[in-house]
């Protein structure tokens, strides 16, 4: 089964962007890594990347790292119908869900992170995701036309799902429109590819520049 391993996001000052995910979010190097990229690029991106945690404090502590070490914040954190969350916009342009299905805190808070999910807003969830069944992905939880989540095959420790575009943009708190680069490729156990979206695969290798 293959599985999505890590992320690269392109980013204009690897220095600046790797000091800001550093003292922002501390994450594993090899989850999330930084390639330098001057390709053109405006508006949504079409994907954002989650942090999931196990109680409220910790979101709260993961939104105010990040505003200190300067990314904008687009909704703070507040309480929903299905635990708690917020999300921020990193310098390099990257947006961040951080989110909780807790109510309330359990034990001391802290900047753990227990999972990385990488939603990708697509046009067409069902053809994308018949696509990803296609390059050997299989499909853990499936809604329809408007969300698919993938499982992690042995390895994979980023998390892959699919969200209609429109919808994603508007969780996230931005505007739909965009154009340019995605400014992220995806590295998995795959020959390299591109999906309906647009969206850049890589086989996974080891790359220079970390978070």
């Amino acid at each position: 089964m293959n599985s999505l391993d890590s992320v690269i996001l392109e980013v204009a000052d690897t220095e600046s962007a790797t000091r800001f995910y550093s003292s922002a979010f501390g994450l594993d190097p090899s989850l999330v890594r930084l390639r330098a990229s001057q390709a053109p690029t405006s508006g949504f991106r079409g994907f954002t990347l989650s942090l999931v945690v196990s109680q409220p404090g910790n979101v709260d502590a993961l939104v105010a790292a990040a505003r200190d070490a300067g990314a904008t914040v687009l909704k703070p954190a507040a309480k929903s119908l299905w635990g708690y969350g917020g999300a921020v916009q990193a310098p390099d342009g990257t947006i961040w869900q951080i989110a909780t299905s807790a109510k309330k805190d359990s034990g001391p808070v802290t900047r753990d992170v227990d999972e990385v999910v990488l939603l990708l807003g697509v046009e067409d969830v069902k053809a994308c995701k018949r696509f990803y069944v296609g390059q050997g992905m299989t499909a853990a939880k499936s809604f329809g036309g408007k969300y698919v989540e993938f499982a992690s095959g042995p390895g994979g420790r980023v998390k892959l799902s699919l969200y209609k575009r429109r919808a994603l943009a508007k969780v996230a708190g931005v505007p739909a429109e965009g154009t340019g680069s995605h400014r992220i490729v995806l590295t998995g156990g795959t020959a390299p590819f591109s999906d309906p979206d647009g969206f850049v695969w890589e086989s996974s290798a080891p790359v220079t520049s970390a978070a």
